[in-house]
């Protein structure tokens, strides 16, 4: 199906836009009052995402509500290890809880590599019902977290500031650590070629905790398993967002992946440097910024453009978006990028 809106393909694989294309991380979700009016409506977080015709609602939401360039289709990183077989739980206000961890090679040997078709089937499932509604108006975007960001689940069983018994295992059990990963990745890796089967136009690979190890195991433990998925991939643009691997930018351009995330903490312009010219930046707004007045928003917004220039990015937030940030404020930002890279890309012509 020809793509009616297709900015953001084009931005990733270097192309000529008319202008910057726009989206944002957790775009759907908690910030929209149809989103919280669906996910009321259901026994918790996880049925929503189990529940196909409800997942590609709230997907599409965004596309309708806030006018971005892309939906993403609604899911978890953390399906990933519960098809390895590794339960887990999402407690209201304090996110996601493994009951069983691994914690050697005991607990390894009870793991698999995913069956996706039958494991993560309500997920394909979603990506078609979403791909036939959105009939082409815009990208869809599908995901999976990087491996070393899943280890950190499965090792630790829930959100840490160190996830020091992860880190740990990297020095008391290396090889098992390494079994792991591997495991890992090439679940993932058959998982994101099931999303471009069942009609996701774009990949991104997410490595929230990529920020908390040193480089050398950055490189190592993660940076490893990401090329694998990187290299194993080519039917569709693939997006690498490392948060806080400021350290690895410059290995990033040796990645084979059309585009890199920045965070919020990183410099463009240094990111652009280190990266090179032959890959697509996307961000990185601070998502707090949102939190400001229009004036403010609209300010940072054109400040944030001017640094990345007209060519060869995506506009986004550093991170995800906050749950209680004002949906209009969101919009301000959406349209600014729009009106504001419009005339930046026609002077530039």
């Amino acid at each position: 199906m020809e793509l009616q809106n297709d900015l953001l393909i084009r931005a990733a694989k270097g192309e000529k836009t008319e202008r910057t294309p726009v989206w944002l991380m957790r775009q759907a979700g908690r910030i929209l009052p149809e989103y919280r009016a669906v996910r009321n409506s259901l026994s918790g977080f996880i049925e929503l995402v189990t529940t196909p015709e409800l997942a590609a609602e709230v997907t599409i939401q965004p596309v309708d509500i806030l006018g971005v360039d892309a939906a993403i289709i609604f899911s978890d990183i953390l399906v990933i290890p519960e098809a390895m077989g590794l339960k887990y739980e999402m407690v209201e206000k304090k996110g996601p809880w493994f009951p069983e961890t691994v914690n050697g090679y005991d607990d390894f040997a009870k793991l698999k590599k995913a069956d996706v078709e039958s494991d993560l089937g309500y997920v394909l499932e979603a990506i078609k019902i979403t791909k036939k509604e959105l009939n082409g108006r815009v990208p869809l975007i599908g995901f999976a977290g990087a491996p070393w960001t899943i280890f950190c689940y499965m090792i630790e069983g829930q959100g840490s500031k160190t996830f020091s018994k992860a880190r740990r295992m990297l020095y008391n059990e290396p090889l098992l650590a390494d079994q792991l990963l591997q495991l890992i990745t090439d679940s993932t890796i058959e998982y994101l070629k099931a999303q471009i089967a069942a009609g996701a136009d774009i990949v991104q690979v997410f490595d929230s905790w990529a920020g908390i190890l040193p480089p050398d195991h950055y490189q190592k433990y993660s940076m490893k398993y990401i090329t694998q998925i990187c290299d194993a991939i080519d039917e569709v643009p693939v997006t690498v967002f490392a948060k806080g691997a400021y350290f690895a930018r410059q290995e990033m351009r040796h990645l084979n992946c059309q585009t890199i995330g920045l965070d919020w903490n990183m410099d463009i312009q240094e990111s652009r440097r280190l990266i090179g010219e032959n890959k697509t930046l996307q961000g990185n707004l601070d998502p707090c910024t949102l939190y400001g007045s229009v004036a403010d928003i609209e300010t940072a917004t054109r400040k944030m453009l001017d640094n990345f220039g007209p060519g060869r990015h995506i506009a986004n937030l550093g991170h995800g978006v906050y749950p209680d940030t004002d949906p209009e404020k969101v919009k301000v930002f959406i349209n600014t990028v729009k009106e504001y890279s419009a005339v930046m890309h026609s002077t530039n012509d």
